[in-house]
């Protein structure tokens, strides 16, 4: 299931327009085909990827809690959504 948000490029502006809190988040390639799903706190999370990554586009959801996102995370590669 993919995150219901628009894929943004992933680049210098994008990361630091990310919000610096915790989060799920896709990475993606020129198409729109997920490479990668994972969480964290999400302006940090985004710089290394920026940095080591090859991923050309991401989305993202925040959450109130790294606990929500890790649990979020979970269930979005399991294909599932849980309240």
């Amino acid at each position: 299931m993919a995150l219901r948000k628009p894929w943004r490029e992933l680049d210098r502006e994008t990361v630091a327009s990310a919000p610096d809190r915790p989060g799920v988040y896709e990475l993606g390639d020129g198409s729109g085909t997920v490479l990668a799903v994972d969480h964290g706190v999400l302006r940090d999370e985004l710089k290394t990827v920026l940095a080591y990554g090859d991923a050309d586009r991401v989305r993202w959801t925040e959450t109130h809690t790294l606990e929500r996102a890790q649990s979020l995370a979970a269930d979005h590669r399991d294909g599932t959504e849980r309240e």
